[in-house]
């Protein structure tokens, strides 16, 4: 147990930088009427680069794991204290408690709480830390080929339900940690209780999710970065006044076949 307290300290505090942001007076309102509204832009990343170096440690921890015999012990040793405490624990509960901090931002925004971006973009920017996420993380399972603490299969590391959660623990914190930091706090809380989770359900190693945690943040973190200057290239018009709505994107669906339509003037 003593291992599950101070992962969870260390990655709350070490995934959500913005604790000692100030929180704002009154909380600002989205309407719900214009829920579905895409602005001009969207905001640039809100970390500083320090705030890179913890998820790229728990990544480069992990990957040493595959090599490194005495970070590769610390595993054992860890496997074998849970063990010993809970021999015969077993939950689901992680399963869910990795979407939780997803849940919570669009109930905020259905309950008009207004966080960083609008719903589309909002929703295009955890679509996209998830299909980061997704791409590396399973690459690195097939390369990896390392057996679970219980042999169901060869896919444990990183762990996917870490990687899951801590992404999901940024896009909250992205979203609302300029509201409060306590959403960042909540955020990361889920995360790491679904990590430690998924060490006593004996479905992954300590460094196992010690990477997913990694992966997840960088994955949110790569999102944010990249997906502004895809954005307002797309639907930025410079030569327009700020007031004119110069593009428009719409869904379509088609003999079957759904998808967007989008179109910007110049």
């Amino acid at each position: 147990m003593r291992y599950a307290v101070t992962l969870l300290i260390c990655l709350i505090f070490a995934g959500q930088n913005k604790l000692n942001a100030q929180v704002k007076d009154s909380i600002r309102t989205d309407s719900a009427e214009h829920i579905l509204e895409v602005p001009d832009t969207v905001k640039h990343l809100e970390s500083k680069f320090t705030s890179f170096i913890p998820p790229a440690v728990f990544v480069g921890y992990g990957l040493l794991s595959l090599g490194v015999k005495p970070i590769r012990d610390i595993d054992y040793h860890v496997y074998n204290d849970m063990r010993d405490d809970h021999p015969n624990f077993k939950t689901k509960v992680d399963d869910y408690f990795q979407f939780v901090p997803v849940a919570t931002v669009y109930a905020l925004n259905i309950a008009g709480v207004a966080g960083k971006n609008r719903f589309i973009d909002r929703t295009i920017l955890y679509a996209l830390s998830q299909a980061i996420r997704y791409g590396a993380v399973n690459v690195i399972k097939s390369a990896a080929n390392r057996q679970r603490p219980n042999s169901f299969d060869d896919k444990s590391f990183p762990s996917g339900h870490a990687s899951t959660a801590f992404a999901a623990a940024e896009f909250m914190a992205q979203e609302y940690g300029e509201v409060s930091p306590w959403y960042g706090v909540y955020a990361y809380s889920f995360a790491t209780a679904t990590a430690i989770l998924r060490v006593y359900n004996n479905d992954h190693w300590f460094s196992d999710i010690i990477a997913g945690a990694g992966f997840g943040i960088l994955s949110t973190k790569a999102a944010y970065l990249i997906y502004p200057y895809i954005r307002n290239t797309l639907f930025r018009n410079k030569n327009a006044k700020d007031d004119k709505k110069v593009s428009l994107l719409m869904p379509t669906y088609n003999n079957g076949i759904a998808g967007f339509s989008y179109v910007k003037t110049f």
